[in-house]
């Protein structure tokens, strides 16, 4: 392991402990409410299996992918009592495979229902499945049309277990967003019709911003994602989470340059006074966003450092004119993601959310897990 961190060019830390007290704490604001955890894209890029292991050691039974292809990678990781639901439903002729890799379809049309209900009678068997249902997102989940259809007849579900109805929140995370309480009204009135037919259906509504909204909103199960990694669920607010990940870079060469000579591609940035610049090795390849060209930040030993010029495919860098020069050899790590320049903060300069910093962190990082 410290052979292969020593080749990489950047070390990504991942700490389990962090990650599993962001559970216990999303678990303890959900009171009776089940916490369940969006483990889609690699768990936001940090590694689907060993993350979902610490989750269902601290008690997670409900575990959602995006893709059927997801979901069969992980099984074989996952105590069959865990529950994986595939939040895009069945690739079309593929619903058999959920029974044979043990996984819950989120059935997000009239068609996959039909689907769905086809391989049920076919098995001669109840089939356990999740109903979307779109309340204000216009991207999955049975249209208004489409519930329309299944509130007038009921047994297109016929074979089907309906586990859980399930919505989406679009602006959880800004808590005086007008819409956080029309898709709530609109979800509810929709329960109280499901609920003649289904008796004690339960539900499935909450994002990682949505556990804040208040118990209204969190009904029997969440689904929170981005907060368990350490990405703050309220805008505008100081986050409660623990941070997840640190990433660190590693110096290849340093070099002084005169005033006047620029940097990088496309001469972005000048030196307007002699300067010390180090190169290092992470770049968009890694999921280093171009953006942050010219305004990202790094720190070495606690130093900010300011980006210079643009980000290359596979490095970036840095002005550290006024670091110790003892601390800028071949190989030394600068942090790019730490307690001093958070997912958040790095998210804010590059113009994006964390969650397309974290699922863009790249494979050539060498990953290191800390655990308990």
């Amino acid at each position: 392991m410290l052979q292969e961190a020593g080749r990489a060019g950047a070390l990504l830390t991942i700490d389990l402990r962090a990650l599993r007290a962001n559970y216990r704490y999303l678990q303890g604001r959900l009171g009776k409410a089940a916490c369940g955890a969006a483990v889609k894209a690699d768990a936001y890029g940090l590694g689907a299996i060993p993350v979902s292991k610490a989750l269902v050691d601290e008690g997670c039974r409900h575990l959602f992918v995006a893709q059927l292809e997801e979901a069969i990678s992980l099984r074989a990781h996952i105590p069959s009592d865990v529950a994986i639901y595939v939040m895009h439903g069945s690739p079309v002729g593929y619903e058999a495979e959920f029974i044979e890799y043990g996984c819950t379809p989120v059935l997000n049309s009239l068609d996959q229902i039909a689907a769905w209900r086809k391989l049920a009678h076919t098995r001669k068997e109840n089939l356990p499945a999740v109903i979307q249902i779109d309340t204000g997102m216009a991207r999955m989940g049975l249209s208004q049309a489409e519930l329309v259809t299944w509130l007038n007849d009921f047994s297109i579900t016929e074979g089907i277990d309906v586990r859980y109805a399930m919505s989406h929140l679009a602006c959880a995370e800004d808590q005086l967003d007008p819409m956080n309480q029309m898709q709530l009204k609109g979800f509810q009135h929709l329960l109280e019709q499901l609920r003649q037919q289904y008796p004690g259906l339960k539900a499935s509504f909450s994002n990682s911003s949505g556990i804040f909204l208040g118990t209204d909103f969190h009904f029997d199960l969440a689904r929170p994602g981005a907060a368990l990694y350490g990405v703050a669920p309220v805008a505008g607010q100081a986050s409660p989470m623990h941070s997840v990940v640190q990433l660190q870079g590693r110096i290849i060469q340093t070099r002084e340059i005169p005033m006047g000579a620029s940097v990088g591609y496309s001469k972005t940035w000048r030196a307007t006074q002699p300067s010390k610049i180090a190169t290092v090795s992470v770049g968009y390849a890694d999921g280093w966003l171009r953006s942050l060209s010219n305004c990202g930040v790094a720190h070495i030993a606690g130093v900010e450092v300011p980006m210079v010029g643009n980000v290359s495919m596979d490095t970036i860098t840095l002005n550290v004119s006024h670091v110790d020069p003892q601390l800028l050899y071949p190989g030394a790590l600068v942090d790019l993601i730490c307690p001093n320049n958070t997912v958040d903060q790095v998210a804010k300069r590059a113009g994006t959310i964390g969650y397309e910093i974290l699922t863009s962190l790249g494979p050539r990082y060498q990953r290191h897990y800390i655990d308990a």
